[in-house]
């Protein structure tokens, strides 16, 4: 009985990606095939989030590809595939979406956050230099008499309620 469920098994899994599908598409040149395999790169699945449609086996995807190669075979330029697919389903299809008012802050606000950390970083660099420099050059500043009392009446407070415990 054992060994009938291990050939079970078996035979599931060896016929279970037989039924595996393989696309093979055929071009008129090779420079067509480059055009499919890069933009098959560049465009992002729908459905996986973060997989672009050559590597994705979910069933948009597929899609996705047969209609790229569609488009390929018909003698579109990569801009229009981009832009018909854009139409259809967003930039979210884009890996590199286009620079425009709405993607602003996405390609420059990593390099604005960097640049005002390094100007914060900067200005507290620059202003402990200054005051150890004002500290070396004996330029510390005293205490007025009222606030040296006041400093000593809450020492005196602390270490009695030290005391106490």
């Amino acid at each position: 009985m054992n060994s009938l469920w291990k050939a079970l098994i078996l035979n599931l899994v060896l016929f279970g990606s037989a039924y595996a599908s393989i696309e093979t598409y055929e071009f008129e040149n090779e420079a067509d095939r480059a055009r499919y395999k890069t933009l098959t790169e560049e465009i992002r699945c729908p459905k996986c989030q973060n997989q672009n449609i050559a590597d994705s086996n979910a069933p948009i995807a597929v899609d996705l590809r047969a209609e790229v190669y569609r488009l390929v075979e018909d003698g579109q330029s990569n801009d229009e595939i981009v832009t018909y697919l854009v139409d259809r389903y967003g930039d979210f299809v884009r890996y590199r979406p286009a620079i425009n008012k709405q993607t602003y802050i996405l390609w420059y606000g990593p390099a604005a956050l960097l640049i005002i950390g390094f100007l914060t970083i900067g200005v507290v660099v620059w202003r402990r230099k200054r005051n150890t420099a004002l500290l070396s050059a004996g330029q510390k500043t005293q205490l007025t008499a009222e606030e040296q009392a006041r400093l000593n009446a809450l020492l005196a407070q602390q270490n009695q309620g030290k005391n106490d415990l």
